[in-house]
């Protein structure tokens, strides 16, 4: 049998093919490490958020209290006057606790939200990327099998977009 001659561009396809298996690989990996980096993110806000809202309750009572105490002062007999001022000083003061703490688990639980939402624009990236690098090594493969230089040109056109998806997924540089 006669040994056919092997066409040298052959061998760059195979190499080409090769990066973008790899970066396909590593795109598939990058795009999941966010996916799950945005799905704790929300679960965390959303903790967070359940917080807010039972400190949100429990201020909302001493608020009634203090509207009680207010009342209160202004029907009292002058001998409880004192007793209820330092009541009502002592409910105002833990109104001011969760009103403070609310702000605090509102910037946590917004800080949670921005690592989702900035996960999800990574992941996304990543995702297109993979498409894209799929399809390129599918069209290698074709190229290949039918030894075609134009679908090897066009699967390193669809490759290069790939590649920039993939290097979108890591620096955001394309408009979302």
């Amino acid at each position: 049998m006669a040994e056919e001659k092997k066409e040298g561009w052959l061998n760059l396809l195979a190499l080409t093919t090769v990066i973008l298996a790899v970066c396909a690989t590593l795109a598939t990996f990058k795009g999941g490490g966010h996916s799950t980096k945005a799905v704790l993110s929300q679960s965390q806000a959303s903790d967070q958020w359940a917080y807010y809202q039972a400190k949100g309750i429990k201020g909302n009572l001493y608020e009634v209290e203090a509207m009680r105490l207010k009342r209160e002062l202004e029907l009292a007999p002058r001998a409880a006057v004192p007793l209820l001022e330092k009541s009502l000083a002592d409910v105002e003061k833990k109104v001011i606790k969760y009103d403070t703490e609310k702000a605090e688990i509102q910037k946590v639980a917004r800080g949670f939200e921005d690592t989702k939402a900035s996960a999800q624009k990574h992941g996304a990236a990543f995702g297109l990327a993979v498409i894209f690098l799929q399809i390129a090594i599918l069209l290698s493969s074709i190229a290949a099998l039918l030894k075609k230089k134009p679908v090897y040109y066009l699967g390193l056109l669809v490759g290069l977009v790939g590649l920039v998806y993939f290097a979108n997924g890591f620096l955001l540089f394309l408009p979302a």
